[in-house]
């Protein structure tokens, strides 16, 4: 005689695949996140819009900062010429094992336009010279400011935005959240970061074609 199964068994065992799934499409999800943001970065060696070589790996064992830069975008100038924010973040961090360096992939900017920003606005960190735009590419760099923090181990800990308030306004006037900032904090403290990626606002990066 053939057993039947009842309806509620038939949905119960539904719902568990559904439920499966889904949990593993979660953790799919965080999986692909934190491989993400804890993938070795892309080694280069660029000169300084002073002629400095500079390379990546002179920096081994410390927390360093790259900002994606271009002195004509007003998102930029805005944080240089108002908010002062990068410089003053560099300062705040530069005792406490954090190197700072701004890339600059416009294909059209030209040393004078850098060194002349630089001074006016007294960076105490160098512009890269990166017209050709490889490595913007090799980072996936898309807009200016767009950051990427790299931790003492060589990973990538954080890329996204500076803030959410882009020329100083947040969505529905909430308080400015600084994600660099609060990431830099947290890696000089030793904790986990706790936002690891957020959208970057800003020009796009004029590459080179």
């Amino acid at each position: 005689m053939r057993k039947t199964i009842s309806p509620m068994l038939t949905i119960l065992a539904v719902l568990a695949v559904i439920l499966t799934g889904c949990e593993r499409k979660d953790s799919e999800a965080e999986s692909e996140a934190q491989t993400e943001t804890s993938k070795k970065t892309p080694e280069f060696t660029l000169k300084s819009f002073g002629g400095k070589e500079i390379s990546l790996s002179d920096y081994k064992g410390k927390i360093v900062v790259l900002e994606w830069f271009n002195d004509e975008c007003p998102y930029v100038r805005y944080h240089y010429e108002k908010a002062n924010t990068m410089v003053e973040l560099a300062n705040k961090y530069r005792a406490k094992n954090v190197v700072w360096l701004a890339i600059n992939s416009t294909n059209h900017t030209t040393p004078r336009q850098n060194k002349d920003f630089a001074a006016r606005h007294n960076m105490p960190y160098p512009i890269l010279d990166d017209r050709p735009g490889k490595v913007g590419r090799a980072y996936g760099a898309t807009n200016t400011p767009h950051i990427f923090i790299i931790d003492t181990k060589g990973n990538i800990a954080y890329k996204g935005a500076i803030d959410n308030s882009p020329l100083g306004s947040t969505p529905d006037g909430e308080k400015p959240t600084k994600y660099v900032d609060k990431t830099l904090a947290e890696l000089v403290s030793g904790k986990n970061v706790s936002s690891p990626k957020t959208k970057p606002y800003g020009c796009s990066v004029k590459y080179a074609r």
